[in-house]
């Protein structure tokens, strides 16, 4: 058997299932949208999101990554609920013809919690699982090969493309280009970089795609795997759990068994 399916995992969270692990994540981001108010969202992250990624031990990189991938949006939802919230009476701060509200910046600190939750739960599926494995245990499953590769692809295609651009840019700095210093050498240096990374990623498109078509990929029935993730009673039994989580969690809210929380 190759090395890394010989070795062991991380942690017991990297051993799970990727279908177990995806499951969760998808459960823990649609009820912190249905879960109302601030406290549930929090206590959600805190079960769903911090404990697992202290478990898997990726804590630190879980809310680095987090913070990164949820700060454009996070700013953009806090200035627009702050400042224009419609129907505010409590004002806190005036700025001229703007108007800072106490209802305003309650309700984007819920909207903040919720996109914690959501970007938590993707950061720590994708920090605990190899995209590999998942495209294996989809197959597996019955799952048709190109929507598994479909599912590998998306994965892969932010890192890919981030890691084409670290090397163009140390390749361009080779070559005598001004990346670093002023804003306006910044902004003329981005188009020596960005013009390659596009086209680099059109021309590995093109060459992925006749080295699948070489290898039968485009070929009726299923493939034989030779190894496929482990999976177990416990954790199918878990993600049925998981799955009934989403309707009892929308009824609860529905019938207000979710009003006490503030």
């Amino acid at each position: 058997m190759p090395a890394f399916l010989e070795r062991s995992p991380p942690s017991r969270w990297h051993a799970l299932n990727p279908l177990t692990k995806l499951i969760f994540a998808t459960v823990t981001a649609l009820v912190g949208l249905i879960v109302g108010g601030l406290i549930g969202p929090l206590i959600l992250v805190t079960v769903a999101v911090l404990l697992p990624a202290s478990v898997a031990g990726v804590l630190s990189r879980l809310v680095r990554t987090s913070v990164l991938v949820s700060l454009p949006i996070a700013i953009s939802t806090l200035l627009i609920n702050v400042f224009f919230f419609p129907g505010g009476q409590d004002v806190l701060l005036r700025l001229g013809p703007v108007v800072a509200t106490r209802e305003g910046v309650s309700f984007a600190l819920e909207i903040l919690a919720r996109i914690l939750t959501i970007s938590g739960a993707i950061t720590l599926f994708y920090l605990t699982t190899r995209p590999s494995e998942l495209v294996l245990d989809l197959e597996s499953r019955g799952v048709s090969p190109r929507v598994a590769f479909v599912a590998h692809a998306s994965v892969q295609t932010v890192p890919a493309m981030l890691e084409r651009a670290s090397n163009i840019v140390a390749a361009q700095r080779a070559r005598g280009l001004d990346t670093e210093g002023s804003l306006v050498r910044r902004i003329r240096g981005l188009l020596p970089v960005v013009a390659p990374v596009v086209l680099g990623s059109i021309v590995e498109v093109e060459e992925r795609t006749l080295a699948l078509e070489a290898r039968g990929f485009t070929r009726p029935g299923r493939r034989a795997l030779l190894w496929f993730p482990a999976d177990s009673a416990r954790q199918r039994a878990a993600r049925w759990l998981l799955v009934s989580a989403v309707p009892a969690a929308a009824l609860a809210a529905a019938y207000g068994l979710l009003a006490w929380l503030p």
